[in-house]
Formats: C-alpha cells, sequence, structure tokens
C-alpha cells in the first residue's frame, strides 16, 4: 500500500520553529494542485534553494529517512503560485502544478514520494482551512508545543482532524462484491466504502454502506487492516463480511455504476498496489483467510 515505503520512515513528530535549509524540499499547493516534476514516472519536489524568493510562510510537517539519507519537507502556506513571473531559465520552469490524481495514474515512484505528497495534502487543507477560528472568525497562529492551531481571542485550540471511513470486502462464497464508481470517466474497480457518521461505530457503518450501496445485509464483520489516506483527509478501516440471505444486488445509481460478483478467479484489481481497496481484492483472489 502506499504507506508501505520501507526502507524509508516517515517521521511526523511535531518540530516548532525548524527552518528549512536549502535542500530541505519545498511542497505548495495552489487551486488543489502540487507543483512538482514527473521525468520518466518519477516524482520529484522543488528544493528551498531553487525558490525565487523566499515564502512568507513554510512549516516543517515531516521528514523521511532510510537510515542514509534524510530529507525534511516544508509545507508553504501561501496561496500564489511560485511559478508566476519566473524567468524561462529559472530553477522552477521544470515544475508543474498537478493534482493527486495525476501523481497517481503518471508518477508510480518513488513511493515514498507519493505517500509524501498524499500526506502534505492533508496537513494543507487542515492548515488553510484553519486560518481563522471557527467561532469568532480571529485569525488563528501556530502552536509551539503541539500541531495545532490557536484562537487568540477566545483561546480555543484546533487540532488536524481525519476523518474514519471504511473498506468493506463483501464475500459470498467464492465471489466478492465489486463497485464502481458513478461519475468517474476511468472508475477503477473497487469496493464498498464510505464514511462513519456521527454516533457510529465502524462496524455500523460497514452494515449501512453495504446497504445503502448494494442493498444487502451482511453479518460476521471482521476487521482486517487500516491505511492512511490524505487525498480525503481519512483514515481507512478495512473489513470483511459475509452476505447474509438474499444476495440479489439492488444497486444506488446515484453512487455507483456498477456493483456485481465477481469469482475470486476474474478479480483483475486495480493498475497499482497503493490501497487498501487493491490489496483486499487481491488477498481474496489469492485465496487467503479473510
Amino acid at each position: 500500500m502506499i504507506q508501505d515505503i520501507h526502507p524509508f520512515k516517515l517521521h511526523n513528530e511535531y518540530r516548532p520553529g525548524t527552518m528549512p535549509s536549502p535542500d530541505s524540499i519545498a511542497l505548495h499547493f495552489s487551486g488543489g494542485k502540487l507543483l512538482c516534476n514527473i521525468t520518466d514516472q518519477t516524482l520529484s519536489f522543488p528544493r528551498f534553494k531553487e525558490l525565487a524568493k523566499p515564502p512568507h510562510q513554510a512549516v516543517y510537517i515531516f521528514s523521511l529517512d532510510d537510515c542514509l539519507d534524510h530529507q525534511d519537507f516544508f509545507l508553504i502556506l501561501d496561496r500564489k503560485s511560485l511559478t508566476e513571473g519566473i524567468s524561462s531559465d529559472a530553477p522552477l520552469n521544470t515544475y508543474l502544478y498537478r493534482t493527486l490524481k495525476e501523481l497517481r495514474e503518471q508518477s508510480m515512484g518513488p513511493r515514498q514520494l507519493v505517500f509524501a505528497a498524499f500526506t502534505a495534502s492533508h496537513l494543507f487543507h487542515w492548515y488553510d482551512t484553519n486560518r481563522f477560528c471557527g467561532s469568532c472568525g480571529t485569525a488563528t497562529t501556530h502552536a509551539y508545543d503541539e500541531r495545532a492551531v490557536d484562537c487568540p481571542a477566545c483561546k480555543r485550540r484546533f487540532y488536524p482532524r481525519i476523518q474514519p471511513a471504511v473498506i468493506v470486502g463483501v464475500t459470498n462464497k467464492d465471489r466478492l462484491l465489486i463497485t464502481r464508481y458513478a461519475n468517474r470517466p476511468l472508475a477503477m474497480p473497487a469496493l464498498v466504502a464510505g464514511f462513519t457518521e456521527i454516533g457510529e461505530t465502524l462496524e455500523e457503518t460497514v452494515a449501512r454502506e453495504v446497504m445503502e450501496e448494494a442493498g444487502l445485509k451482511v453479518k460476521n464483520i471482521r476487521y482486517y487492516k487500516s491505511q492512511p489516506w490524505g487525498i480525503a483527509d481519512d483514515i481507512l478501516a478495512g473489513f470483511y463480511c459475509d452476505v447474509d440471505g438474499d444476495d440479489t444486488i439492488h444497486m444506488d445509481a446515484s453512487e455507483l455504476k456498477e456493483a456485481v460478483w465477481v469469482p475470486r478467479e476474474e478479480i483483475t484489481g486495480q493498475p497499482d498496489d497503493f490501497s487498501l481497496t487493491n490489496e483486499m481484492m487481491m488477498r481474496f483472489r489469492a485465496g487467503k483467510k479473510c
């Protein structure tokens, strides 16, 4: 999965006051896109020494290391594009703003940098949407003792939000329920999925989402594994379960364009191995315990 980056390790400890070096990696989002370069399916990000001028706001977010190398990543919170007004021979002229979807489709590595991009996106979205206090509207300030922002007026503290969601492998003997999302031109094979609602357990989310998307009752709900998925600000919890009774699918066409029982030998999976969804599908296909 995307977070499986051995021998690299993500260090996300909060380090307030840490300043970027010329070789530190600069991550900048503008219009929902990340500044990066893709060459021969290899992803790279600009370093601070390549920036035309120092950014107004750069906050340390995490580092990656493989015991031999160490890279610090800083998130630039300025909203204006870093490539506006630069000359054609400037260091940044090889970088373009791309969506995370494009990174997944066009760049298969290095995996640790794709994971860094997804994680940085989660943090950027949180910083960007908490520039002002949600209670009184005062501009927030960054806390120095932990990753949080404070309101100097009403003294409220806001922490990064992680949204829980489930991925569900519904089994029917030697068949698995495979879905494809609606309104996506290149929808990959997927599993039932959805966010947990207030006052709901993860297991209740599993049963509700399967009923809403496929009209099926389930039993024997069992936890498999989790995955951080920064592109949607969430933590995914994977579950397998068995169909309970009638296996006739009643698909929600507003959510899905396909929902079918697929024999294990016919499961194709997704084009990459980044997602928990793909791992769960291929685990079932291989006949492993689910």
